[in-house]
């Protein structure tokens, strides 16, 4: 067996152990040692059957990175030198080497095109996987719709020289950015299972023992592909806040339900009469400003026809809206994400009624609905239950006063003379 003393004839292996430290490359050998124990092959070599077990991997998608990491050999046998070789280049190596990694770990026919058919076959495995424990039986017809609605955010931009176009790697490259929960999963497929391996992580949905769970919008596969743009912090549970089939489609009770639950952050899911269902993640609360407000950490998403993520691009901060009881028409009442007034990314007005969704500069996303002009049917909210030592963290990092907090409302006050005099 190859060791991290041993001096390989194989400049590949050669190089990739310099990205470990002594310490890694031993363990990486115990783990060689145990996996090559249970693969009845006198220590010298890994079977697919140990491999297979150990990484959680099974079907299409465990077959093909044990063919990456064995180098193509299809000789059943992953040797030390094979684990970390691939090891370096998938964990250790730049973001364009792990992307080409995971690419030629999809190409199983080597022509540097991924047909929309050889990843249904992938994405199938890896929602089985995310989701055994819940639907162990599952059939891969369950996952269609999330399955078509991933592939939907694609672009299939080459032909692989028959009838079906595929994925250049410059299209796949692409999605990875729009589906960032799958980027993840298939990024961590070389780390042991666990409950917080990337990419794995789905949020536990909290509501009312009486709620209906088929009137929810938030079906645990949106939840997870959301979660994808988030911190594992972020990932552990969230809260049914509001729902407006449940608690009325009105402006002020949305408030009422959003406000002094001790979360800041939220996910705003809208369902229009056309049959979309998109949203945003609000990283601040729901308050009321005469202004665009929030931060980077906001986003918005698609989940239904289309699922796709688009991130703030920098292009400009007017992240999160919420303006209730202004009478200028040029503060218009309602919430929303991103764009400019009366040109929003995302915005549902104050009668909830009615609202907008338009092709948006400051999160580089197109407009989320079949119309620009939408008309809501159901919307609903979730807030993300922070764990405790977050809650801790973030507590002791709010500064200031409320006056402080709230710039636009301390502003007009000042006009009547009562404002404090906090710093500004």
């Amino acid at each position: 067996m190859g060791n991290s003393n041993s001096s390989s004839a194989n400049p590949r292996f050669t190089s990739a152990s310099r990205a470990f430290t002594q310490k890694k490359l031993e363990d990486l050998k115990s783990l060689f040692a145990s996996l090559a124990s249970k693969s009845q092959s006198n220590d010298q070599y890994v079977s697919y059957p140990a491999f297979q077990e150990y990484f959680g991997l099974s079907g299409c998608l465990g077959e093909r990175i044990f063919d990456m990491v064995t180098q193509h050999r299809k000789d059943d046998k992953m040797t030390f030198e094979d684990l970390v070789i691939a090891k370096a280049t998938y964990e250790k190596g730049t973001d364009d080497e792990i992307a080409e990694f995971i690419f030629q770990t999809l190409d199983v026919t080597g022509n540097g095109v991924l047909t929309r058919s050889d990843l249904e076959s992938v994405l199938v495995v890896i929602l089985k996987t995310v989701f055994s424990t819940e639907s162990s039986n599952a059939e891969s017809s369950d996952y269609k719709e999330m399955v078509d609605a991933l592939l939907n955010a694609a672009t299939f931009s080459k032909s692989d020289d028959g009838s079906e176009k595929g994925m250049s790697f410059a299209d796949f490259r692409s999605w990875c950015l729009l589906v960032p929960t799958i980027r993840k999963f298939l990024g961590s497929l070389l780390m042991p299972p666990g409950p917080v391996r990337p990419g794995n992580q789905v949020p536990h949905l909290l509501y009312e023992d009486g709620v209906d769970s088929d009137r929810l919008l938030l079906k645990k596969e949106y939840a997870w592909h959301i979660g994808g743009a988030l911190p594992h912090h972020e990932l552990e549970e969230w809260k049914l806040l509001y729902h407006s089939s449940l608690h009325g489609q009105s402006f002020n009770t949305f408030l009422g339900h959003t406000s002094n639950t001790g979360m800041s952050a939220s996910v705003l899911i809208i369902k229009d009469k056309e049959g979309c269902v998109y949203g945003g993640y609000a990283s601040q609360p729901w308050e009321r400003h005469s202004d665009f407000y929030g931060d980077m950490k906001s986003f918005l998403f698609q989940l239904s026809p289309k699922a796709a993520i688009n991130r703030p691009t920098g292009a400009n901060t007017n992240i999160q809206w919420c303006a209730t009881n202004f009478t200028s028409e040029n503060i218009p009442n309602g919430i929303g994400f991103g764009g400019k007034i009366n040109h929003y990314g995302i915005f549902v007005s104050a009668s909830f009624d009615q609202g907008q969704t338009f092709e948006c500069t400051t999160f580089g996303s197109p407009s989320l609905s079949k119309t620009s002009r939408i008309q809501p049917e159901v919307i609903e909210c979730w807030g993300i239950v922070l764990a405790s030592n977050e809650l801790d963290t973030k507590h002791n990092a709010m500064k200031g006063t409320v006056l402080e907090r709230f710039k636009e409302d301390r502003n007009m006050l000042k006009l009547v003379g009562m404002a404090g005099n906090s710093n500004d």
